[in-house]
């Protein structure tokens, strides 16, 4: 008795060819980009973020220079002065 001259095999070989050669089409459909959308509030952090980068690091330096004066004990600061500076902070 031969299995391939079976009508059932048959049937059933056909059905699976049948199923193959649709598997090999979905490869040729095309895939869709990725797309991303950036939201208005991320848009201006980032802007934010990038201007922040460029400000100069001026500040930086200032401070070393105060510390090196507190080291040297030569820093020493008016009472008004450092009122002021509380109150710009505030307002």
């Amino acid at each position: 008795m031969k299995v391939t001259n079976n009508p059932n095999i048959q049937k059933i070989l056909s059905t699976y060819r049948k199923n193959t050669k649709a598997v090999g089409n979905t490869k040729k459909m095309k895939q869709k980009d990725d797309q991303i959308q950036i939201s208005e509030n991320a848009r201006e952090y980032q802007f934010a973020l990038n201007a922040y980068k460029k400000l100069p690091k001026m500040r930086e330096e200032k401070v070393e220079k105060i510390k090196q004066q507190m080291i040297s004990e030569n820093y020493s600061p008016s009472a008004e002065e450092v009122v002021e500076r509380i109150f710009d902070r505030r307002v």
